[in-house]
Parts: C-alpha cells; sequence; structure tokens
C-alpha cells in the first residue's frame, strides 16, 4: 500500500514514543516503591512507617488507581483524550513532588492517592490514543511496543529504586518523577493531537459512580483480605459489595439507552476471551513477581538492586519480542501466537516449582526471560483484539476495560497467591518453632521475613531457624508457583476456543469504512 493511503497521524510514531514516557513513568512508580518500604520504616533515614502504614502507601494508589480507570477511559473519549492525558501528567508530577517531602506517614498516604488520579488518567488514553493515530494495520505493531514498555517498567522500577537509594535519600524515588512528566507534558502538548467522540451522548452518570464504588470495594476487600487473611468477615463484606455494585451496574448497562459501556460487548468472542485471556495471565504474573522478590532478597541475600536486575531478563524479552508479536500474529494468526506465548508462560511458571534455595541463580533469570518471551506474545495480540472489537471513537473504552481486567487480576494475583503462599510456609514452619519462645514464634511463624527479623534473639538456634524458615518458604513458593500455572493454564480453553485466527488475507484491500480498516465490531 502507497503511503498516502495510510490513515494514521503523519507523526505517529514520535506520538508513541510522548505515550511510552508517559506510561513508563506510572508503571514505573507502582514498581519503584516495593524497595523503597524497608528505608521508609528506618525512623532516622526514612519516616519511621509502621507495617499498616506502609501498605496503605501501597495500596492508596491501588485504590484510587483501580476505581477510576475505567471512569477515566469514558470520560476521556467524551471530553477529550490528550487533556486527560496532560491533566494526569500534572496531577502525577505535582503528586510525585508531595511524596518526596512529605514529613509523616499520613502525607505520603494521601499523596500516593493523588498519585493514583493521575495515573487512572493516563493509563487509559495512551492505549486510546494509539488506536486513533495509528492505521489499523500498523496499531498492533504499536501496541507490541506499548506492551513492551510496560514489562520493561515492572523490571527497572526496583532497579532504578535500589540505585537511587543507595546514593540519595528515599524522596528520590519519587522526585525523579517530576522533570520526566514535565519534559512529557511539553512534548504532549506539541505531538498529541486531540481526539474525542464526536458523538458521546449523555453521561452515565448512574454507570459511572456504580463502576467505581463496584471496583474500589472489590479491589479493597482483595487486597485486605491478601494481607491480613480472608478469614474475616469484613473481607467478604467488601468483596461481597464490590461484585453487588459490579453486577448492578451490568444490569443498568443492559437497559440504559447511553451506557457507558456496551456490556453486550461481553458476547463477542474477539472481545470477551482476550479480556479474560488478559486477567488470567497477569493474575499469574503478578503472583510470581511478588514471590519472586522474597526469594532472592531472603532466601538468597540479594540486595534490593540486585534483586532488580535479576528481574531484567524479563524486561529484555518484551523489549525484544512484544514489537514483533504484530508481524507473527499477521503471518500466522493471533490464536496461534497467544497460544504459543502461553505454553512459554505455563512452562516458565511451572518450572519454579523445581526452584531451591541451591538452584543456580541464571536458572532464575532464564526463567524470567522466558516468561517474558511468553508474555510479549500474549498481550499484544490480546490487546489488539479488544481494541479492533470497538470502533476508534470508543478506544477509551476498550482500553479502560482491558487496563482495569489487568490492575483487578494482578490486586488477586497477589492477594490469592499470596495467601497460598502464607498458608503453606505457616503450616510447614510450625514444628520447628515449638521450642522458641512465644514472641519469638508468633514472629517466625507469620512469614520468612519475620524469621529472619527475629533471628538475631534466639542466639545459637539462628542457624536452624533461619534453615527451617527457608526451606518453608521454597515449598511454599512451589505451591504458589503450581496454582500460578494452573491459572494461566485455563487460557488454553480460551485461546483455543474463542480468540481469533489467521486474518482475512490482503487486508489493505478493503475500503475506508469497512470494519478491517475503520477497527469496528
Amino acid at each position: 500500500m502507497e503511503p498516502h493511503e495510510n490513515t494514521g497521524h503523519p507523526r505517529r510514531w514520535a506520538i508513541l514514543g510522548v505515550l511510552v514516557i508517559s506510561l513508563l513513568v506510572v508503571v514505573l512508580d507502582n514498581t519503584i516503591l516495593n524497595v523503597a518500604l524497608r528505608t521508609l520504616a528506618d525512623p532516622v533515614r526514612g519516616l519511621g512507617a509502621s507495617q499498616g502504614e506502609l501498605e496503605w502507601a501501597i495500596n492508596s494508589y491501588t485504590l484510587v488507581f483501580a476505581g477510576l480507570l475505567f471512569t477515566f477511559g469514558v470520560l476521556g473519549d467524551r471530553f477529550g483524550r490528550r487533556r486527560f492525558l496532560i491533566l494526569g501528567l500534572a496531577l502525577f508530577g505535582l503528586a510525585s513532588l508531595l511524596s518526596a517531602y512529605a514529613q509523616d506517614p499520613a502525607q505520603l498516604i494521601a499523596a500516593r492517592a493523588l498519585m493514583g488520579v493521575g495515573g487512572a488518567a493516563i493509563m487509559p488514553v495512551t492505549l486510546s490514543i494509539i488506536s486513533n493515530v495509528f492505521d489499523p494495520r500498523e496499531r498492533g505493531r504499536a501496541i507490541g511496543v506499548w506492551a513492551g514498555a510496560v514489562g520493561l517498567a515492572v523490571a527497572i522500577g526496583p532497579v532504578l529504586g535500589g540505585t537511587l537509594l543507595e546514593h540519595y535519600w528515599w524522596g528520590s524515588v519519587f522526585l525523579i518523577n517530576v522533570p520526566v512528566v514535565a519534559v512529557g507534558v511539553l512534548l504532549v502538548a506539541i505531538l498529541v493531537p486531540e481526539s474525542r467522540d464526536p458523538s458521546p451522548g449523555r453521561v452515565d452518570l448512574l454507570g459511572v459512580l456504580l463502576s467505581v464504588i463496584g471496583l474500589v470495594a472489590l479491589t479493597y476487600g482483595i487486597i485486605d483480605g491478601g494481607e491480613h487473611g480472608f478469614g474475616r468477615p469484613q473481607v467478604w463484606v467488601s468483596i461481597a459489595a464490590g461484585l453487588a455494585a459490579l453486577g448492578w451496574f451490568v444490569a443498568h448497562e443492559l437497559r440504559s439507552d447511553h451506557p457507558s459501556l456496551d456490556v453486550r460487548l461481553f458476547r463477542v468472542p474477539r472481545f470477551a476471551a482476550p479480556v479474560a485471556l488478559v486477567g488470567l495471565v497477569f493474575f499469574a504474573a503478578m503472583g510470581v513477581m511478588f514471590f519472586g522478590a522474597f526469594y532472592l532478597q531472603l532466601v538468597r541475600g540479594y540486595s534490593p538492586l540486585e534483586s532488580g536486575l535479576l528481574f531484567l531478563p524479563f524486561a529484555a524479552a518484551q523489549l525484544i519480542f512484544a514489537p514483533r508479536s504484530a508481524a507473527m500474529v499477521r503471518r500466522y494468526g493471533g490464536r496461534a501466537v497467544a497460544a504459543v506465548g502461553l505454553a512459554l508462560t505455563i512452562v516458565a511458571l511451572a518450572a519454579f516449582v523445581f526452584i531451591d534455595a541451591e538452584t543456580p541463580i541464571w536458572i532464575f533469570s532464564a526463567l524470567g526471560f522466558l516468561q517474558g518471551a511468553g508474555m510479549a506474545n500474549i498481550m499484544p495480540p490480546a490487546t489488539e483484539s479488544i481494541m479492533s472489537a470497538l470502533p476508534r471513537e470508543k478506544a477509551g473504552v476498550g482500553s479502560a476495560v482491558s487496563n482495569t481486567v489487568r490492575q483487578v487480576a494482578g490486586a488477586l494475583g497477589v492477594a490469592v497467591l499470596g495467601s497460598v503462599l502464607s498458608a503453606v510456609y505457616r503450616d510447614q514452619v510450625t514444628p520447628a518453632l515449638s521450642a522458641l519462645p512465644a514472641p519469638v514464634r508468633d514472629a517466625a511463624r507469620e512469614s520468612v521475613s519475620g524469621a529472619y527479623g527475629v533471628a538475631d534473639q534466639v542466639g545459637p538456634a539462628a542457624p536452624r531457624l533461619i534453615e527451617a524458615a527457608n526451606d518453608s518458604f521454597v515449598s511454599a513458593m512451589h505451591w504458589a508457583a503450581g496454582v500460578s500455572a494452573l491459572a494461566a493454564a485455563l487460557g488454553v480453553v480460551i485461546v483455543a476456543r474463542w480468540m481469533p485466527g489467521r486474518p482475512a488475507p490482503a487486508p489493505e484491500a478493503a475500503p475506508a469504512g469497512e470494519p478491517e480498516l475503520a477497527g469496528t465490531a
């Protein structure tokens, strides 16, 4: 096809670069904080934050982010995607500055919540802008670059955070966002064109409100259960309230003549199947990231920076394979590419069952590379299928659904697999603690980090305590890895039954108004 027939924006690749910068700063910050938690708990070097305050420093961001993703995707379609991107970046930069100079944990928690508002405005519009500035024939490649950026940010966050903490004060992990955001706002204003739904109709206020209430309540229940156990009534009340609100949302959207989300789309296989696949893959992947960090830093004794470096092969695989997935889809079809990616992911997850305290560390990184390669061939075709099921003017809805499922499934993965990890660890380590004093026994039984924390108090028994804690954690890690592999294996059925296959030959021959070019269902 000749260049003048391409329906994409003339500066689309430069625009993609700006969007990647915007995306990196959001995803980076969500992972970079994890390595700063120990410093923040220090009363001299940090804020003297308690365990509960540290949890809320993470969760205030996650709750607001997950709760507003869908709403901001819809509102971005209506009021202008570039406008929401600039607003989100500005809020994110301001909140980063407030976080860096927080004087106590409460201020940090509030600033992190504001960062969640900014992140929720940025994330969905990046993907919907891609759908609007790229010709559908190039969109898959662009989404591959976008997905690679997500994987890169997840892996390099701990590396960057560890480097900053070794040389500067804790606030530097937030302050670094400010100049990046400033450059991002300038480039967005210069390069990114405004786009919106030309016929938005009325705002579905009840639908928007129900989606926020449902997502916040569900996410809160999942996070709270993962951290403090699912045996408490308030956890299930929150989860049930969230599910009830989302059920009401679905019922309302079916009746509404101006729905925020046409839930009938979930009857369309090329929309519903990849949404489910994204959820399963992120459920499994975030759980592995969770127990992998503990394994490297406690069982193997690596520093936060070294642990981050050991996750880099995961990012390298994303960068190498995600941008190339579109060409593979054109040649072999989305179903075949996603199936191969899923097979690689399942093999990598299942192989963690055989990792122990003596396994050569290169094997851990090699499995990370394998998992990254697998996910790089799942996420782009799945995301492209979701976005192509909607017209360009509704791209924010598809992006919001994809990102919301990704966020909630990731939180659910950490909560559920974390609960499996904790339950098996406690069951395995309890017999080895019977001779210890009650306070020490309780702390060591709670978690492997608790065992390391009290090891100095037991004198000559410390080596035996550490060995028992390590063995119990590795055994628990095997169970969690097995569950994550089974969750990913459920995706095989989805891919085989419902994912789109090989694209029709020569789609470029279709007229501009046809679905293949217009990106409509």
